[in-house]
Parts: C-alpha cells; structure tokens; sequence
C-alpha cells in the first residue's frame, strides 16, 4: 500500500484565496495532509480528481440527532419554542440505544452528504424512559459515537449535564432520563467516555435553568481538568433570562461567569438575547458562539447579536442544532442574510469570514484545532462542491467562496473526504447507500 495518495483538486480555498490547480499529498498511515502543491496545471499521475471547489470539510458545532425525526411535523399550526419542546420530548420518550443508533448513523450520514466531517452532538438522552440508567451507563452516548464512525465522520461528543426543569424545580416527567441526579453524578458517568479515533469527549451544560449554580462549577472543572470543549445553551429565551433574573439577580452570561464556566474552551450556543453587558462579557473571556439561524428562525427565537459578540471578542461557529435542514452553507448564509434584514445593511462577513466560521473556527470550537484548513500537518478533511450545477454555474472560478456561500446548498456538494478517504463520492454516501431510506425507517420505527 502506498504510504501517500494524492487528490488533485480543480479549485481550492487557501483560507484567504481561491486557488487553481491544487495538488493535496496525503499520509495513508494517519490521514493528515502531508504537502499542498499550488500550480498543479493538470492532475499528477494516479491522483484522484476533484472537479469544483474544495474547501475544509464543514464542522457542524451543534447538533440533537433525535430533533432530526421531527422534521416536518411539527410545522402545522401556531405556537412557540415552549410548545415545540412539549413535541420534541415524545420522540425523546421512545428512544432506545438501538433505535438511536439507527436515527443518528442516518443524520449523519445526512451530514456527510452535506459536506460536513465533524459534529458536535449535544447530548443528553442518557438514561431509559423513567432515569433508569442502562447496563451500560453510557449506552446512549456510545451509540452516537458508534452511529458517527460507520457514517464517516468526526464526533466531538458533548455530554450534557441536565439535572432540573427550572430554577429549583425537579426534573419533569419526560425529563427524568436526561438527569444524573447531581453533577458530581454527572461527572462519574461522564468520566467513563474515552477519546479515540475520530472521537472527542467533551462536556455541555444544558442551560442554567437545567444545572443549579451551585452545581456549574463542577462541570466546569471537569471540562477544563482534561481540556475539553464546553458548551452551553445561552439565552437562547427571553423567558429564561427573566428566570435567572428572578432567581439569581443576574443574567445567565453573568451568572455563567461568577461559577467559572466561560472562557476560550467554552461556546455559548444561540446568544440570542444578551445585553451589552452580556456581549462585553463574552467577548472579554474569548467565549465562543455558536449560531443555528435555522433552528432560530425555525423556532422563531429571534436573531442573535452576531456582529456585536465577533466585534467583542467572540469566535463564531455553525450549527444546524434541531436540523430543520441540515446545510451549513445555509448556516452561513443566513447569518449574514439575517442581520442584513435586521441592519437594512449588506456585507456584514464577507464570505471567507463565512467560510471561517464553517469551517477552523467550528473544529476548533469541537476540540479539532487540527482540521479544518487545508494546510501541511491538518487532518485531510475536506469538501468538493460542485460548480455546474443550476445554482453554481456561472460566475468566474475566483469568485467561488461567494458561490458557494451565497448560491450553494447541501445538494451541490459532490465529494467528501475524511482522513484522507473518502465518505461520498459522486453525491453518493459511499458506506450508507440510502440515505434517505435509512432515514424513513429509523424515524418510522419511532411512531406509533
């Protein structure tokens, strides 16, 4: 077997250009890129050929794979993020570690079709119906991670502490198997979850109304004794953050801070409704943010400050979180076309900020500070989108960033390539053959 394969590709992103000809050496042994060779005319002998646009794969910081059953029922009638939720929990209640296995193998097979190679779950369903814990702990957890390794792609799995319904109240009913009862509880659970290939452990705190304040701490230490990612649902409601005022004095950002949960290893998901003081607070620890303006606009939750926390100091990331559509160039897309409807004003990001954050700033957001540029020593991840397609067909090659943000979607994606081997090729998954086949069933077998 050859120790490097070389992938030609008719056009890449550099990170701060669009280049012709690239040649991209890859190690068979460890899937990293081993040298990026500009000026490559015409394909070197026995490369594989990826016509389009390549760019690092897509990093998806944000995602409950089970939301993905709830596409398109729950888009009749009226209502709000609340009643949502109330839906949301019935499809959390049948849940077992098989049939999750099933759902999430199929999410993220639908993930990888989109050209993204790495995903943050943000995971919680960690018990059977009632909060009986399975044999296995960390059944649920594991079948995540094992539905993410036959789809292809990097998993960065966020273990979240949820352990109350609301500011000093128990868990609810349907509830019950998301809590550990404590977090040093969580903590012990949580321990038992090990790094491997292709796989991050990290942790999540639910939101402040699911973690007492005085249990915060606890899983901030954890994440920050193995330096592992944090996230957290942050002001992602109104309603929350007249809670926390009600019951702390406090916003849930300040609140957040007085227990030592921001800083650089931390995301804040949503950062929706945030004072100024609250932007300033982010900002000043280097928090990220991790926007889902699908999910957002979907639940009608409002448009996050975006602009305001990147000026403040704030990385942003993507995330497609209840996967009202998987796409993360949408994603990037409606960011930037959401504070334009806001401001009355145009280019906000330019695309390659765009791109930025689907792509370095969303690995490093997961713990993947090695992936996400196409760059001598980086993980040999990477996505090809397709230039002559309908929507793409057209403008200059030089102008493929703003194609690709503002033109492109999931379906012109064409290859994915992860360590070096790819995962879809033609358009096609290459070990998942029907995607959505394997989507219909796992969701059929989680009806009545």
């Amino acid at each position: 077997m050859p120790l490097t394969t070389t992938y030609w590709l008719e056009h890449a992103w550099l990170g701060t250009r669009a280049e012709p000809g690239v040649a991209l050496d890859v190690s068979t042994t460890d899937g990293r890129i081993t040298a990026v060779r500009t000026g490559a005319d015409a394909p070197p002998p026995g490369a594989t050929v990826l016509r389009g646009f390549t760019i690092p794969g897509l990093a998806n910081a944000h995602s409950h794979a089970f939301h993905r059953a709830l596409r398109g029922t729950v888009q009749v009638g009226s209502g709000t993020f609340w009643t949502w939720r109330e839906v949301m929990y019935t499809v959390a209640q049948r849940l077992t570690p098989e049939t999750y296995f099933a759902l999430a193998r199929a999410v993220y097979a639908e993930m990888a079709l989109a050209g993204i190679t790495a995903v943050g779950e943000f995971h919680y369903l960690h018990h059977a119906p009632g909060g009986t814990p399975y044999a296995d702990p960390n059944a649920m957890g594991e079948a995540l991670i094992a539905a993410a390794a036959e789809a292809g792609v990097r998993i960065t799995l966020l273990d979240t502490a949820y352990l109350s319904s609301g500011f000093g109240a128990a868990p609810e009913r349907h509830q019950l198997r998301f809590s550990d009862g404590t977090a040093e509880r969580w903590a012990e659970r949580a321990s038992a979850l090990k790094d491997r290939e292709g796989v991050r452990i990290g942790a999540a705190i639910h939101s402040v109304r699911a973690v007492p304040a005085d249990q915060l701490s606890t899983v901030a230490r954890w994440a920050e004794e193995r330096r592992a990612p944090l996230h957290v649902h942050l002001s992602e409601q109104t309603a929350e953050n007249e809670a926390c005022h009600a019951a702390h004095g406090v916003t849930p950002t300040r609140l957040l801070a007085d227990h030592g949960v921001l800083g650089p290893r931390t995301t804040g998901v949503h950062n929706t409704h945030m004072t100024d003081a609250d932007i300033a607070l982010v900002g000043s620890t280097s928090t990220g943010t991790c926007m889902c303006p699908t999910t957002e606009r979907d639940l009608a939750d409002g448009i996050g400050p975006a602009v305001a926390l990147q000026k403040a100091g704030s990385p942003l990331s993507l995330g497609s979180d209840s996967h009202a559509v998987v796409d993360l160039l949408e994603e990037a897309r409606a960011m930037e076309l959401n504070e334009r409807l806001r401001s009355h004003v145009r280019g906000h990001w330019t695309a390659a900020a765009l791109l930025r954050a689907a792509t370095a700033d969303g690995h490093a957001a997961l713990g993947w500070t090695d992936a996400g540029t196409l760059e001598a020593g980086a993980l040999a991840d990477f996505t090809t989108i397709a230039l002559d397609t309908v929507r793409t067909a057209g403008p200059v090659p030089r102008l493929a960033p703003e194609t690709a943000v503002f033109a492109a979607t999931a379906a012109d994606v064409r290859h994915v390539v992860v360590g070096g081997r790819r995962i879809v090729q033609d358009g096609a998954h290459v070990s998942v053959p029907d995607v959505a086949r394997a989507l219909a069933d796992s969701i059929a077998a989680l009806r009545d």
